[in-house]
C-alpha cells in the first residue's frame, strides 16, 4: 500500500502478465475464431454466391472451390511455419544466435519456384473459365440493361417491352445482356445466377445469364454510385416459358384508363398537372425518359430500385417525400397533400 501511495506501480509477476500464448491469449483466439465461424453461417442468404442456381454461376463456383482449397492449404502451411518459428526461435536469455540461411541457393530457388507453380496451377483453370463465360450463348433472348441513379431499366428489343427494376426471364433460356450506363459507373450482379459486370457510361459491356429453376433471385449494384448505392437493388424473376409469354403479352398492352369521376381519374389529372409525365412514360399519356416507365407499374412486386415492396402504403410514403426516403433520388418532393397523395396512389394502382 505504501508503494501505491508513493505512485509506484505494482510489479506484476510473469504469470499475471498477458501473453499471446497464455491462457487469456488462447481464450481470446478461440472466441475470435468462433465469432468468425458464426458470422459465416446464415439460414436465409438470398444473395449467397456459393449456392449457384444457373450455369454461369456454377461455372464460377467450380473455379472458386479448387482455388479456395489451394489458398487454404497455402494459408495453413505459411501460418503454421510462422507459428513454429515464432515459438521455437523466440528470444531466450543466453541462447545462441540461430544459423543464418542467407545465400542458400536451394532455399531461394525453392521458395521462388513453388509459389510460381501454385500460381500457374490456378491460372490455367481461371483463364479457361474467363473464356467460357465470355462465349456468347446460342439463340439468346436479348435485353438492354440501362443503369441510372438509382434504378435499372430493362428493354427487350425483340419483344417490344420496357420495364424497370425487375428482370423477367424464362427458365432454362440464356439472356444476353447489353449493359449501358447513363451517369456514373455501376455494376450488375445477381449472385446466384452470374458474376459481376461493370456498367460504364459511354460503352457497352455484355454478359450472359440464365437460371435452372423458377423463382425470384435478388441482386445489387456493387460499384459505389452515390448516396443510395445500397438502395440500388434488383430482382431477376425467373418464370416458366408459358408464364413468361403471358407476362410479355400483358406488358405489350396499353395502360389501363381509370373510371371517369373516380379518385383514380383525379389522380391521372394530378399526374399530368404536377409534371410527373415530364419524367415518366405511361403509354398513351406521357413519354418522359428520366424516371422508370410506369405503364405497368402495379404489375411489379417492387419499385424505387426494388427498395420498396409494391403496396399502397409504400407508394404513399414514397410520393410524400422521395429524397427523404431515398437519399440522392432525382424525383423531387412535390409537397403533395394527403388527398393528392391518396388520389395519385389510386391512379398508380390502375397501371397493371
Amino acid at each position: 500500500m505504501r508503494r501505491l501511495a508513493r505512485g509506484r506501480a505494482p510489479v506484476l509477476s510473469a504469470r499475471s502478465r498477458w501473453h499471446p500464448f497464455g491462457r487469456r491469449g488462447r481464450l481470446g483466439a478461440a472466441v475470435a475464431c468462433l465469432s468468425l465461424l458464426a458470422a459465416a453461417c446464415a439460414k436465409n442468404a438470398p444473395m449467397d454466391t456459393l449456392e449457384p442456381a444457373g450455369p454461369n454461376a456454377r461455372t464460377i463456383d467450380n473455379l472458386i472451390n479448387p482455388v479456395f482449397i489451394i489458398a487454404a492449404i497455402v494459408f495453413v502451411a505459411v501460418e503454421g511455419i510462422a507459428l513454429v518459428f515464432t515459438i521455437r526461435y523466440r528470444h531466450r536469455e543466453g541462447a545462441p544466435e540461430p544459423v543464418q540461411i542467407h545465400g542458400s541457393t536451394k532455399l531461394e530457388v525453392g521458395w521462388t519456384l513453388i509459389p510460381a507453380l501454385i500460381l500457374l496451377g490456378i491460372a490455367v483453370p481461371t483463364i479457361a473459365t474467363i473464356f467460357k463465360l465470355a462465349k456468347a450463348p446460342d439463340n439468346p433472348l436479348n435485353v438492354t440493361v440501362t443503369a441510372r441513379q438509382f434504378w435499372w431499366e430493362y428493354e427487350y428489343p425483340d419483344l417490344g417491352v420496357v420495364t424497370a427494376n425487375e428482370l423477367h426471364m424464362p427458365v432454362g433460356r440464356n439472356l444476353e445482356l447489353t449493359l449501358r450506363g447513363e451517369d456514373v459507373i455501376h455494376s450488375f450482379w445477381v449472385p446466384k445466377l452470374s458474376g459481376k459486370t461493370d456498367v460504364v457510361p459511354g460503352r457497352s459491356n455484355r454478359m450472359s445469364i440464365s437460371a435452372d429453376t423458377p423463382g425470384t433471385y435478388l441482386g445489387q449494384c456493387t460499384e459505389f454510385c452515390g448516396l443510395s448505392h445500397a438502395n440500388m437493388r434488383l430482382k431477376a424473376v425467373v418464370q416458366a416459358p408459358a408464364e413468361f409469354e403471358a407476362w410479355v403479352d400483358s406488358q405489350r398492352r396499353a395502360a389501363s384508363a381509370p373510371v371517369p369521376g373516380s379518385p383514380a381519374a383525379e389522380g391521372a389529372e394530378l399526374y399530368l398537372s404536377k409534371g410527373c409525365g415530364g419524367c415518366h412514360t405511361v403509354q398513351g399519356v406521357s413519354e418522359g425518359k428520366v424516371g422508370p416507365d410506369l405503364t405497368h407499374l402495379d404489375s411489379r412486386s417492387s419499385f424505387a430500385g426494388s427498395m420498396f415492396e409494391m403496396t399502397p402504403e409504400n407508394l404513399a410514403t414514397w410520393l410524400r417525400d422521395p429524397p427523404g426516403v431515398k437519399p440522392g433520388s432525382k424525383m423531387p418532393n412535390l409537397n403533395l397533400s394527403a388527398d393528392e397523395t391518396s388520389k395519385l396512389v389510386a391512379y398508380l394502382e390502375t397501371l397493371k
